[in-house]
């Protein structure tokens, strides 16, 4: 407990690869004695866990990138309405550090931050530095980086930058220590198979056909954990029944932490959050990056992933049932591969990121104490 009580905001919106972290930090700086605060946009949705508990302040707010030239026209007069409220509300608030996670939801309040003279850090989650950060990282103090190189950092900010990886919930955490095992000669092997937080139709399509592809003895023994998108279930459901695969398939499923380390494979999207579940876990995965994210940023982040050895990158473009089914047939017919990734996996994850995260809002405080008058 050092937090003395002093005030920290959080910025955070959008999808669950800005809130996770924001979550896993708001209950490392609880444990150490903060009081925490959360300003998103209005448009944000009830936060559940940690952040549910706080309270919380909505500003105006919109994205811009990908929208029509009215859409955009409409959202930069949300932004700046957004940046009065937000230097309004933290002139009242006076908090100690504002940390920032990206997304447009965050940018009014972070440049009225770095307005009105809060110590201040963004985090990014992703590979390549997501557009609002690239707008708000000339203006604020510290720049958390989840990856050792990330794109779009320009060389004027690197001297401002900290490696500190991506927090993950404690629940992912505790799952840590379950060692990887292989599937044994003839018995189940269980797939995980995750869309992101919205689900992905490709998925819920292609992997179905793959594992309806693979030899009657594999096939059979296989088990599948799927999320999909709510239109997507009966189709899925259909295909998987066709083919005679167990599958449990399911729009969201509450206990991932279980399921992904019950898993032998995980096949899934590239979002941060995803990237950093598995590699806390140590779980092989084949990933298939969001081909229309912008700045393609899922694919850089399963490149990583690919490099370090935890898991293989197939882009979209490339992903027939006959290729994901040659793969598949592949590694489990040589499960000591399943066994590397694994390794390679958990080894390049970040267990400690929140606490690192912490320890970086902790010295904005510190640097701040010695610079008041």
């Amino acid at each position: 407990m050092n937090g003395l009580g002093g005030l920290v905001l959080l910025s955070a919106g959008g999808t669950g690869g800005h809130v996770f972290p924001a979550e896993a930090l708001a209950a490392e700086l609880l444990r150490r004695g903060y009081r925490l605060a959360v300003i998103t946009d209005r448009r944000g949705q009830a936060y559940g866990d940690t952040l549910g508990q706080l309270t919380t302040y909505r500003i105006s707010a919109g994205g811009i990138a990908g929208r029509s030239l009215p859409a955009r026209l409409y959202a930069a007069g949300e932004l700046g309405l957004g940046f009065v409220q937000a230097c309004l509300l933290l002139k009242r608030l006076s908090p100690l550090a504002v940390i920032g996670f990206g997304g447009y939801a965050s940018v009014p309040t972070m440049a009225a931050a770095a307005t009105v003279g809060c110590r201040t850090a963004l985090h990014e989650q992703n590979a390549v530095l997501g557009r609002a950060n690239r707008l708000l990282a000339a203006r604020v103090t510290r720049i958390a980086t989840c990856y050792a190189q990330v794109e779009h950092l320009a060389a004027a900010w690197r001297s401002k930058v900290v490696q500190t990886g991506m927090p993950v919930r404690r629940p992912i955490l505790d799952m840590r220590e379950r060692a990887y095992r292989p599937p044994s000669a003839e018995g189940p092997i269980r797939l995980l198979v995750l869309g992101g937080s919205q689900g992905a139709r490709a998925l819920s399509e292609i992997v179905p056909a793959a594992l309806a592809l693979l030899p009657d003895g594999l096939r059979r023994r296989i088990e599948v954990s799927q999320q999909c998108r709510p239109e997507d279930l009966d189709s899925a459901r259909r295909a998987y029944a066709a083919s005679g695969i167990a599958a449990i398939l399911d729009t969201f499923f509450h206990d991932v932490p279980e399921r992904l380390a019950d898993a032998h494979l995980v096949i899934g999207r590239a979002g941060a959050s995803t990237v950093a579940e598995l590699t806390a876990v140590g779980r092989p995965s084949i990933l298939v990056p969001y081909p229309h994210a912008i700045d393609d940023h899922q694919t850089a982040n399963a490149l990583a992933v690919d490099e370090a050895g935890g898991g293989w990158l197939m882009p979209q473009a490339a992903l027939t049932p006959e290729a994901l089914a040659a793969r598949i047939d592949s590694l489990f017919a040589l499960p000591e591969s399943l066994v590397k990734a694994a390794a390679c996996a958990r080894a390049s994850g970040a267990p400690d990121a929140a606490r690192r995260l912490a320890d970086l809002a902790g010295s904005l405080i510190t640097s701040r104490a010695e610079v008041a008058p």
